[in-house]
Parts: structure tokens; C-alpha cells; sequence
């Protein structure tokens, strides 16, 4: 069975091998809350998939259009068995309940690298989460894994921390030109804070940021807030 929860999702679960987003538009607010409870009675009335399924989230975005769903598969295999089987009945209810949602694609992507603040285990639940979207000219995974790996450097010699930041969760794209964080916040205020903060973005004006943001072969990148607005989970 299908059992709904407000705790988030763990991103760091080393049996999620196969971590799925996905970006619906539904056009306002008040769209937004109908989608989350269509999606929630779709779901709830119908068995859970299987194991492989560990959990699936959505979010409502800060611009009272969008919704992100996040889910989290054991493989790809599993998510193409329950999508020849099983997906369709569940889009067919969602959409009769709230007609003109426009899907705008499914990124595949696995999880390369977190970074998770010291105190995490006292912090209080994320009030907010940010998705940084970040797309390169052309396909290269050695690209995608060394952008990463310079954020991190860029992140450990940072000399002005901002406050309100708990994690951050980097993800490559199985098509080897984007790299997704998932990153989680004390609030949207603290994150709002730290992009008014000096530099460009969270960080400091420092050459390792610069670094990072100029990287050979960035395409552009975008920055969304969201807030946590439904959990299912396998009961």
C-alpha cells in the first residue's frame, strides 16, 4: 500500500540508483494545491509499485506555477516496468481532475556528490529547496564529474560561509550535459540572503568561484525554490 508522509526524502540513500526529476507547469497557485491533492488521491488509492520504488515527492515552486517530482528508483529498469504498466492510469486520473498540465520532460540523472553541514542531525526540517539546473553545450561526463568537483573546492575555501544552508546533493545527467543539486535550506529567506550576500551567487568573489562560473562549455543555469508539499512512501 501507499502510505503519505511530510518527512523529506533522504538524497543520499545508497539504494536509490536511479534518481528521477521532473518539472510540471500547472499554471497558478491555486492549480498547484489541486494537482498535489489529485496526485495524492491517484496514488493513495492504488497499490505502492514494488520495492524498487523507495519514494516519490513533489514540491511546489516559488513562482506558483511549477511542480518538481522527485523520484527515487532503485534502477531504470524498474521505473520502465512501471511505466509500460501502471504510470498511465495514474497521469489519466491526475489529468481529468485537473485538465492542461504540461509536462516538460523527465531528467535521469545519479547522484555523484553531497555535502551536508556538520550539525545536520540537529538541524530542523528544510523550510525550503533550492534546484540548481545547470546545462552544458555538448555531452562529457569527465566534464560534468570536474564542474562538481570544483564546486567543492570553490565550497571548502570559501572564506564567508552563508548561514542557512544544510546540504547539498549533486546529480549528473545520464545524457552527460547537466548537473542538478538539490540542495536543502533553513528557509527561502536564507537563501534569498546568501544570493544578495557579495559575488556572484551563494559564494564569495573568490578565483575558484570565478572558476566555477566560467567553466569551458556552460551553457546556463537556473535557480528555483521550492517547498516540500507531498510524500508517498511504501507503506
Amino acid at each position: 500500500m501507499t502510505r503519505r508522509t511530510d518527512a523529506h526524502p533522504r538524497l543520499d540513500r545508497p539504494d536509490v540508483l536511479a534518481p528521477f526529476f521532473s518539472t510540471w507547469r500547472v499554471g497558478t497557485p491555486e492549480r498547484q494545491r489541486q494537482t498535489v491533492d489529485a496526485i495524492a488521491r491517484a496514488w493513495g488509492r492504488r497499490p505502492w509499485p514494488g520495492e524498487d520504488l523507495r519514494g516519490y515527492h513533489v514540491y511546489t515552486g516559488h513562482d506558483g506555477s511549477t511542480l518538481l517530482h522527485h523520484s527515487q528508483w532503485a534502477s531504470e529498469q524498474a521505473y520502465e516496468a512501471f511505466a509500460k504498466t501502471h504510470r498511465q492510469e495514474r497521469v489519466d486520473e491526475i489529468d481529468t481532475a485537473v485538465p492542461g498540465i504540461e509536462r516538460l520532460g523527465l531528467g535521469r540523472y545519479r547522484r555523484y556528490r553531497s555535502a551536508t553541514r556538520e550539525d545536520r542531525a540537529a538541524a530542523v526540517a528544510p523550510g525550503c529547496i533550492v534546484i540548481v539546473d545547470v546545462e552544458f553545450e555538448s555531452p562529457d561526463a569527465d566534464r560534468q564529474r570536474a564542474w562538481v568537483d570544483a564546486v567543492f573546492e570553490a565550497l571548502e575555501s570559501e572564506p564567508n560561509p552563508r548561514p542557512g544552508g544544510i546540504s547539498a546533493h549533486f546529480h549528473l545527467g545520464t545524457d552527460g550535459t547537466r548537473v542538478l543539486n538539490y540542495a536543502e535550506w533553513e528557509s527561502a529567506r536564507a537563501h534569498l540572503d546568501a544570493l544578495a550576500a557579495p559575488g556572484d551567487g551563494v559564494g564569495s568573489a573568490t578565483p575558484q568561484w570565478e572558476r566555477v562560473q566560467n567553466w569551458p562549455g556552460l551553457k546556463n543555469s537556473t535557480v528555483n525554490r521550492y517547498d516540500h508539499a507531498l510524500g508517498l512512501v511504501p507503506r
